[in-house]
């Protein structure tokens, strides 16, 4: 497919992207296409031998033609040619496109700090640059938008406005002179300004395809990991055998209060324990989610009410399974409450994951968590057994599949 595009820096550069729909919450953006913002309406197309139109209504082409795609809040966006350089906020949208193999269009991230490329070290010819990472790892602002120049913002803009204090004029000016924004904050659940629709990791992922045009790419993953949960939950023991599982926030290594997620909160993030059929220990409690607006924290004596058979904490991912237990489960051994909790005891305290994941990340981390909760099925998180296969994976994000 042809990825040619118009020349940097000439008068026409931003014809060949365009922006509509609607912006969650907000007025229609000027000069935009119609739309329900919620990535159901059906895109215009346009005349071409080459066109094709998916399930869901999007339009695309062999790469030479105009195409639209949408995704709530952004509504349809039109390209003209398939994008070459992007830039995401997080890990999860960054790794959606690396597996859809567009890891040398990476021009920057918007929160490197919770991008963990490690896992691709085990992928025999993927590789994404660090260099390119560390040197742009908080796009955040309007400037750095403009100085990267990329073709397409893989960011919520709504994000933006809430987190950042853009403004909705603020998102129209870039997506005009820049590139659009095409993404949905989908991690968690819980931040009340999220009032559009939400898509499941492998729901966003189609999404993901269809700008870059890798849809048959999507495809193989999808089956892949279709295949490999399956595998995984045959071999699940019973629900009433399977553990009670705290998951939490806290990232001293000697922690004293523990901010709560909830398993029940379908966001990305905790895919792997509902696929693993784990049971949320703060079930029936009025404990809720953490959220932009809830950042309330449970201290020891709160857990012990609780006593999960599992503590999961967040906030410890560049640290070896080995360095964690030597300084957050080593301290909280030593605590005069701490030592109380079944899961201390047990030495059942675990790196908690990524608060950001894409499909190639979540292979891994669903393989580590079987480990973490059925170990005598599965096999010690510490150890060497591999319960997927890596070189197929890296077929699929080098093409050869």
């Amino acid at each position: 497919m042809s990825r040619d595009h118009v020349a940097r820096g000439k008068p026409t550069r931003r014809k060949y992207l365009t922006y509509g729909g609607t912006l969650a919450g907000s007025a229609l953006l000027a000069g935009c296409l119609g739309g329900s913002g919620d990535g159901s309406a059906d895109p215009t197309e346009r005349p071409t031998d080459e066109a094709t139109t998916t399930d869901d209504g999007t339009t695309t082409t062999d790469g030479t033609d105009p195409y639209t795609v949408s995704m709530a809040p952004v509504g349809e966006v039109e390209f003209e040619s398939v994008p070459e350089n992007w830039v995401a906020y997080d890990g999860g949208y960054a790794d959606m496109a690396v597996a859809l193999g567009q890891a040398d269009g990476l021009t920057g991230v918007g929160n490197a700090g919770r991008y963990y490329t490690y896992v691709y070290d085990e992928l025999p010819g993927v590789e994404v640059s660090r260099g390119t990472v560390e040197a742009n790892p908080e796009v955040r602002t309007k400037e750095q938008f403009y100085a990267l120049d990329a073709d397409v913002h893989l960011y919520d803009p709504q994000m933006l406005v809430n987190w950042f204090d853009w403004g909705e004029a603020d998102v129209e000016e870039i997506t005009e002179n820049v590139a659009p924004f095409f993404a949905n904050l989908i991690f968690r659940r819980s931040d009340e300004w999220h009032d559009y629709r939400y898509y499941t990791l492998y729901e966003a992922f189609e999404k993901m395809a269809q700008p870059f045009q890798e849809t048959e790419r999507y495809e193989a993953f999808a089956e892949f990991h279709d295949e490999f949960v399956a595998s995984l939950q045959t071999r699940l023991p019973p629900a009433e055998e399977r553990p009670s599982v705290f998951l939490t926030y806290e990232g001293t290594t000697e922690p004293e209060t523990f901010s709560p997620y909830r398993l029940v909160d379908n966001g990305t993030s905790k895919k792997q324990w509902r696929d693993l059929g784990v049971t949320d220990a703060l079930a029936g409690t009025d404990i809720e989610n953490l959220s932009t607006s809830n950042r309330n924290e449970l201290d020891y004596e709160n857990l012990l009410e609780i006593d999960p058979d599992v503590m999961l904490v967040r906030g410890h991912e560049r640290k070896s399974p080995s360095e964690f237990r030597d300084t957050v489960l080593a301290y909280m051994e030593d605590h005069p409450v701490g030592r109380e909790l079944t899961a201390v005891q047990n030495g059942r305290v675990y790196r908690g994951g990524f608060l950001y994941q894409g499909p190639i990340q979540n292979l891994f981390l669903t393989e580590r968590a079987a480990q973490q909760l059925y170990p005598d099925e599965f096999g010690d998180v510490t150890g060497d057994e591999e319960l997927f296969d890596r070189q197929r994976v890296a077929d699929i994000v080098t093409g050869e599949f």
